[in-house]
């Protein structure tokens, strides 16, 4: 391939990133993509504090699981109905402002975990995709991580993709979509903190990890 050509290829991957950039900048004023929801079927630690400070102030009487159920739909009608918020049982960023509990993430988060997501588990299924996203979350809230995405996904040695480079390529639409999903709350993990494949992971110490479940080619895990 010729200098010429990937110097084309470079431009094209260039103006890709920017042109994603731009359009979600807008929707983000508008207030359409990057909107933070959580809805029956989200589960995670900020589910979690949903259902914590529903409790706290008398709305919700369940678990304190972080699993968006039925009963905790219900809590959050009764919570938007009392603070003259849209009673529709999701929360969205109105819900969470009212609730005390921020969930933003930054355009240059959002990108880097979708590179990270590309780099790692492009051609995994799109759920596989939002599982490796998820896991960066998940040790984002852990004590046991860099309570940060860019310190998570750059923590030495964490992942393959930063080591090999594969982090700098271009992300496409699914690794981008997938990103948002795993911020919106979507975790098909269920909580996992570790992810590897079994065909070719070398690490000895990978196998003390408990796996609990299994998307494409990878699995997923915690100590």
């Amino acid at each position: 391939m010729g200098q010429r050509q990937l110097v084309k290829e470079w431009l094209f991957g260039l103006l890709l990133v920017l042109a994603f950039l731009c359009y979600w900048q807008q929707k983000t004023t508008d207030g359409v993509l990057w909107a933070a929801v959580y809805t029956i079927g989200s589960t995670g630690a900020v589910v979690r504090e949903i259902q914590q400070r529903l409790k706290n102030w008398g709305y919700y009487s369940g678990n304190v699981d972080g699993i968006f159920g039925s009963a905790t739909a219900e809590a959050v009608r009764f919570f938007q109905q009392t603070n003259g918020l849209q009673s529709d049982g999701i929360v969205g960023n109105a819900t969470l402002a009212a609730l005390g509990i921020s969930s933003e993430a930054s355009l240059e988060d959002k990108l880097l975990l979708a590179r990270l997501i590309y780099g790692e588990g492009r051609g995994e299924p799109y759920e596989g995709q939002v599982a490796i996203g998820a896991v960066v979350l998940n040790r984002v809230k852990s004590p046991d991580f860099p309570d940060t995405i860019r310190g998570v996904i750059y923590q030495p040695g964490a992942f393959d993709a930063v080591s090999d480079g594969q982090i700098n390529l271009t992300p496409n639409e699914t690794a981008f979509l997938a990103a948002e999903d795993a911020l919106n709350g979507w975790d098909p993990t269920g909580g996992a903190l570790y992810y590897w494949n079994p065909v070719t992971a070398t690490s000895p110490w990978i196998w003390r990890i408990n796996i609990t479940g299994q998307i494409g080619r990878h699995v997923f895990g915690y100590q």
